[in-house]
């Protein structure tokens, strides 16, 4: 599994128990409590990464009985990191399908019937609330969209490798509220936001509109600065979940996407000037440190490698010259 191709650094922790008695100590600082099905067979382990604004830990459980007390104020999502996750909660059947939300504290009772990968993403207090929970000491189980569900599991798994591999990415505020923020835009993708859940409201399609040309005049208006959702909205005065319905409303497409689109048609730009620029402090400028999937993404919009973009423009500039 992928924590054979972990290492630990100075931003991932990487924790592997060989029996349940190693296991316990770390098990009771949690206030949870296991009874492995399994001895013999027992395996755990589990990777840590902090962002500014919440935790990630992705554990390999155990079959076990498991009561757990969260103690979420900031919430909590448990993602299914496997296709073949197979537990029960309070005797609702879970698998790979759903996802699991909670917010204050909640006492949780399952049973893993086998080996399974999950992550849990625990956030600050002090993130701005996105609309994810409708309210305290309450736990949701939800079937996610795959799309969502599959992108936002990659991306955890692409966090704890870039902690892995390059850990000094991690010791630039800049660049940790990045990695950040493309979670929670995936993680707004997971949570559906509803397109329509204002539309009784008064003349919500010209405030929608109107919060589109903001958010555009925004991006106009800083070029080179990185784009944070949560920074967006207090500026605009609305909350991220009314910003995702407005784009959604008007644009058709999630917040994620459109966000993304505006930091590839901003790169694409400075591309474009030429000069000294390189393709990888270009792209880094508007947040895409995988210099890998930012390559795809860019040739899927533009339909031509960011290297051939800013050839193009140096060749234009030299003609001219």
């Amino acid at each position: 599994m992928f924590f054979d191709a972990l290492a630990p650094s100075s931003a991932l922790q990487l924790i592997r128990f060989s029996d349940v008695d190693a296991f316990r100590p770390a098990e009771s600082m949690e206030d949870a409590r296991s009874i492995p099905l399994d001895v013999a067979n027992f395996a755990a382990a589990r990777a840590i990464v902090n962002l500014p604004g919440c935790r990630i830990i992705v554990a390999r459980s155990f079959a076990r009985i498991l009561d757990t007390a969260y103690r979420a104020p900031g919430g909590m999502v448990i993602l299914p990191m496997t296709d073949d996750l197979r537990a029960s909660s309070s005797g609702i059947e879970l698998d790979s399908r759903v996802f699991i939300a909670l917010r204050g504290n909640h006492h949780c009772h399952f049973v893993e019937h086998q080996t399974n990968h999950h992550a849990l993403i625990m956030f600050s207090p002090a993130l701005r609330d996105r609309g994810w929970f409708d309210r305290a000491d309450a736990l949701w189980v939800r079937i996610a969209d795959p799309v969502a569900h599959l992108y936002a599991r990659q991306l955890v798994l692409d966090i704890l490798r870039t902690a892995s591999v390059e850990p000094h990415m991690f010791e630039t505020t800049e660049v940790a509220a990045h990695l950040q923020e493309g979670l929670l835009l995936a993680l707004d993708d997971l949570f559906q936001i509803d397109p329509s859940s204002d539309r009784t409201a008064p003349n919500a399609g010209a405030r929608s509109a109107r919060l589109v040309q903001q958010i555009d005049d925004y991006v106009a208006a800083y070029p080179t600065a990185p784009i944070y959702t949560a920074n967006l909205a207090g500026e605009l005065g609305v909350s991220v979940r009314t910003l995702g319905s407005a784009v959604s409303k008007v644009r058709g497409m999630s917040l994620h996407q459109y966000i993304r689109l505006k930091r590839l048609w901003a790169t694409r730009s400075r591309l474009l000037k030429g000069g000294g620029a390189t393709v990888a402090t270009c792209a880094r400028a508007q947040g895409f440190h995988h210099l890998g999937e930012f390559a795809a993404a860019y040739r899927a919009t533009f339909h031509e490698a960011p290297s051939d973009t800013l050839a193009r423009a140096r060749h234009t500039c030299r003609s001219a010259g």
